[in-house]
């Protein structure tokens, strides 16, 4: 079964106490200009991988993806359940990944560049040659390669992909036959107002200083700001079940995908700050045209009259009906906020989106909602 082109937009407000989310070269939080003044900016990327990493904690690891340069490593090391030595195995991981051209790094055992895999896929190249690896290592370097370069060892890896593979995708520029195309894509995070950069100005004191010694044993400065952030997400349900191919396991991946990058938050110097904060709103929308990202509501800085997150939500539910009045509605969109129901944001809420509902209830719905898409 293939389902209609479906996107599952995700719009996210979320106040960050003071924080360093996302380093840039120079230590200090990432920024960006828009609507001609300085935004707090965290780049995709980081939350990207604060999501995966969301996924892991109640995934089983067999379940999960890794991006890293050591796959011959790990191949290597899971031979070593066929009975061949330490030594054995690492020839015969190099040999497997021979035949696909990835090009070897400057340490030994590394690929040039990272690779996004699955566990469970190594796992099923371990088992193409888990019944002859004994056979296969008694030959020399260049038989080997030449017994085992017939081994579908790229269609392992061109299928059966990872929750995270499937969403986020992989491009490897040499060899296109294991291109995945992402399902997701997710915006860089911006505030909704105006952000100075502040520092915090440190001191540790030496613990074993003798009682006439006085003075900091290290002293040092750390970059930060505080924001409400807009973040952004959609979903293509159709791409992702190309990538998984079965359309429940998609459904159930968008669930999933959406609890997760709601719940994450990237660990930048997360011990000096402790910034892991819940969102404020959550909305999902469902759309057959196309994705809508709706930072076009913050272009103007959000003057918190009211309270930054309140005023950034009311201005997000304005943007929202006017888009809509413009360029039509989505086909579905739910809502869940923490405002108080009859304050001036979230009257407005409920002005243009209905009730709010509790996040759980939010994602049984989408759930339901697609499956009923996947049924139409």
């Amino acid at each position: 079964m293939t389902v209609a082109r479906t996107y599952i937009d995700v719009h996210i407000l979320q106040t960050v106490p003071p924080a360093n989310l996302n380093r840039d070269d120079q230590g200090n939080p990432k920024e960006a200009y828009f609507g001609g003044v300085r935004r707090a900016r965290v780049s995709s990327q980081a939350w990207k991988r604060a999501t995966r990493m969301q996924f892991a904690s109640h995934q089983p690891e067999s379940e999960q993806g890794t991006r890293t340069k050591r796959i011959a490593a790990e191949l290597a090391a899971r031979l070593g359940r066929t009975g061949v030595d330490v030594e054995q195995a690492q020839r015969l991981a190099t040999a497997l990944l021979t035949p696909l051209g990835v090009k070897p790094g400057k340490k030994a055992g590394d690929t040039a560049y990272l690779l996004f895999y699955g566990h469970r896929q190594v796992e099923d190249i371990v088992d193409l040659v888990a019944d002859q690896a004994k056979d296969l290592v008694a030959l020399d370097d260049e038989a080997l390669v030449e017994a085992v370069k017939s081994l579908p060892v790229a269609d392992k890896l061109r299928t059966g992909h990872p929750m995270d593979v499937a969403l986020f995708g992989r491009m490897v520029a040499d060899i296109p036959s294991l291109n995945v195309d992402a399902a997701t894509q997710v915006a860089h995070a911006l505030s909704t107002h105006a952000v100075e950069l502040e520092f915090d100005y440190y001191t540790a004191v030496d613990d074993q200083n003798a009682a006439d010694e006085t003075g900091a044993g290290m002293i040092g400065t750390v970059g930060f700001n505080s924001a409400t952030l807009y973040r952004y997400a959609t979903v293509g349900l159709h791409q992702l079940e190309a990538n998984l191919g079965d359309i429940d396991a998609a459904i159930e991946a968008v669930g999933l995908f959406v609890q997760d990058f709601a719940r994450a938050v990237p660990s930048g110097h997360q011990n000096t700050f402790a910034h892991r904060t819940l969102p404020s709103l959550v909305a999902v929308a469902i759309r057959g045209d196309q994705p809508v990202n709706l930072v076009s509501a913050f272009e103007e800085p959000v003057p918190g009259t009211d309270g930054i997150a309140a005023d950034s939500a009311a201005r997000f539910a304005g943007e929202y009906a006017r888009v809509t009045q413009a360029w039509g509605a989505p086909d579905d969109i739910a809502v869940c906020h923490t405002f108080d129901t009859k304050s001036p944001a979230g009257m407005r809420l409920a002005e243009v989106f209905g009730d709010t509902k509790p996040f759980p209830s939010l994602l049984t719905e989408l759930a339901g909602r697609l499956d009923a898409r996947k049924n139409g």
